[in-house]
């Protein structure tokens, strides 16, 4: 796990990289190399290298990465990114029975957004998204919403459904758990969504100016899908 021997993760891990037909492409934004409670090395640490590939970057061409076009053009690959033209993950995996490739962004949701819409080659595959109503175990982290998950979350998600085992969700998440865990033991504070802040009276910085982002906290506060 790369981590201190106090807090080594390594024991949470699975002994053996689990073994799942889905391919991974995690298209990570630059600014989440540095953080240092990033999931995504978690995540890899669960799964064999050949099916977790990490891609840094903010614009993907098909120049500078042919292997990634070639992915997005594939019809068995899927982009894991929530809108009014994403399928649900579920209604996908119980057509699908061929091994399939999956592309998660990961990044702040600003920033995903911007990757996912400055990229045309993200725009070929099938873009599907979770229906779930799962709360987020990364407690360490402000999520915009009660069911926002981490990008180590939703693949656990979506692996479980592609690969129709649901203990792969339960071992993936085990080594976050377990992060969570360490860093509370260590001083570290929960944090609430920004939703749950807003609705209890406890969101405690400014206002933002911006009319957009302001009315994005209204519709979270009334119970609006963002």
């Amino acid at each position: 796990c790369s981590r201190p021997q106090k807090v080594c993760l390594c024991p949470f891990l699975p002994i053996h990289p689990l073994k799942v037909s889905t391919c991974l492409y995690i298209i990570q934004h630059p600014a989440e190399e540095s953080r240092v409670l990033r999931t995504v090395p978690l995540l890899a640490a669960c799964l064999p290298p050949d099916k977790c590939k990490i891609l840094v970057g903010r614009r993907f061409s098909e120049d500078r990465y042919p292997e990634l076009a070639t992915v997005c053009r594939n019809p068995n690959t899927l982009i894991l990114y929530p809108g009014a033209e994403a399928t649900n993950l579920e209604e996908v995996a119980v057509m699908s029975s061929s091994p399939s490739v999956m592309i998660i962004i990961d990044g702040t949701w600003s920033q995903a957004k911007d990757i996912f819409y400055k990229n045309s080659l993200f725009r070929l595959p099938k873009q599907v998204q979770l229906k779930t109503n799962i709360s987020s175990q990364y407690v360490i982290r402000t999520q915009p919403t009660n069911t926002c998950l981490s990008t180590l979350e939703c693949a656990a998600v979506a692996l479980t459904i592609m690969e129709k085992n649901k203990s792969i969700q339960e071992t993936i998440l085990r080594p976050l758990q377990a992060l969570c865990s360490f860093q509370l033991q260590h001083g570290a504070q929960i944090h609430h969504s920004k939703e749950h802040l807003l609705k209890n009276g406890l969101y405690d910085k400014p206002m933002p100016k911006n009319k957009r982002k302001l009315r994005r906290m209204e519709l979270l506060v009334n119970n609006v899908k963002i």
